[in-house]
Order: C-alpha cells, then structure tokens, then sequence
C-alpha cells in the first residue's frame, strides 16, 4: 500500500516536469534532492505499483 506521503512526493516530482516518470533513476536523483526519503525506499521494494499508479493514476491495494 502506498503511503499519502508518498503519493505526495510523487505527485511533486510530476509536477516539476523535470524528468519522464518513467525514468526511475532520474526520479530517485530529484528525490534525493528534495529530501523525498520515503519515495526512495518506496521505489526500492514497490517498483510495479509505482509503475502502476503513473500508468493509471490508481494505487493498489
């Protein structure tokens, strides 16, 4: 399950349009930069449902 954080630091990377969502290392590089800790852990164990929710905008259960 995805933390509201987590979603929260997704959402802000987004926003920034810096990088495609799709490319993980990009987003771990402005993750670390912004201090989004708990999106880089949530990326080591939960690629799949990240993958998931930017394809579909849903979060699995």
């Amino acid at each position: 399950m995805m933390e509201k954080a987590v979603k929260s630091q997704i959402l802000a990377i987004r926003d920034t349009g810096e990088t495609n969502m799709f490319d993980i290392p990009v987003v771990i590089d402005i993750a670390e930069r912004d201090g989004y800790y708990k999106l880089i852990d949530y990326l080591s164990e939960h690629r799949d449902d990240y993958v998931h929710f930017i394809l579909t905008g849903e979060v699995r259960e």
